[in-house]
């Protein structure tokens, strides 16, 4: 119960990474907010995850507003009385390289990405101050350093931009408590990289098996991660166990770093 009476934002909620984080939350003792902006899909999924309420709150709010971002922080503290952690999964992935990526994708990615990230840190942090420091964890991207197979030039360079800021807030922050730490994922075997398969499947006129092995061969453990994976680690950074532990960056990648 590595959350027990701790209460813990989970930004960008939906299927994959954002409801394995939540659902871990919950199992580790803590008291969960969600946010994402459909608010009828979060009531559905906040419903699954705790049917008598008592745990979870489901709040609505749209990272790129900065008074939504206030909103949702005055929320989970009148909820449950104190906020102690900040899981940002909201990202927007713009697809396409030098000649397909308009600007609006560039300008959206970051807007999202980044502004977004920092509005809702910069709302987090008075609350985090209330109860004497807390964490935030960021999601990274390994396509800031290997170009994926299919091309994210804009969600690449924002999510650069993100490490930059992590850093940046991990100094700025540490005196007050609050760490700053990245989990930087690789392929998360969960609906996009599901999507992924079946779409190159058709694509190649091949099964869906013969690309989820070439897949597997990318990772020295044999296996593709889940997005469970890299949920527990981010439960891990949000914890105390953690508590001397910021501005770092961890891959949950299965080892893919080595064959790169």
């Amino acid at each position: 119960m590595i959350l027990k009476d701790k209460t813990i934002l989970v930004s960008g909620v939906g299927p994959g990474l954002g409801s394995e984080i939540a659902r871990r939350v919950l199992r580790d003792g803590g008291q969960l907010v969600i946010g994402a902006r459909n608010g009828e899909k979060l009531e559905t999924i906040a419903k699954e995850l705790d049917p008598t309420g008592e745990r979870v709150l489901a709040h609505p709010f749209d990272i790129t507003d900065e008074e939504a971002c206030q909103s949702i922080v005055a929320a989970s503290e009148e909820r449950f009385g104190r906020l102690d952690g900040l899981a940002q999964v909201a990202a927007a992935e713009p697809m396409g390289d030098l000649a397909s990526t308009p600007a609006s994708d560039f300008i959206q990615a970051t807007e999202v990405n980044v502004v977004g990230s920092v509005q809702l840190i910069r709302a987090c942090a008075p609350a985090f101050e209330r109860v004497g420091g807390g964490a935030v964890v960021l999601i990274g991207s390994q396509s800031t350093d290997h170009p994926p197979p299919s091309p994210q030039l804009a969600y690449s360079a924002s999510k650069a931009a993100l490490r930059s800021v992590a850093i940046h807030l991990a100094a700025e922050l540490g005196p007050k408590k609050i760490r700053v730490n990245s989990v930087i994922p690789t392929w998360m075997w969960g609906p996009p990289v599901q999507g992924y398969v079946a779409w190159q499947a058709k694509k190649r006129g091949i099964s869906e098996d013969e690309i989820l092995a070439e897949l597997k061969a990318l990772f020295p453990l044999g296996e593709v991660p889940e997005d469970g994976d890299v949920a527990e680690s981010v439960v891990l950074f949000l914890s105390d166990r953690m508590k001397m532990v910021t501005g770092q960056f961890l891959r949950v990648d299965g080892g893919q770093r080595m064959t790169l």
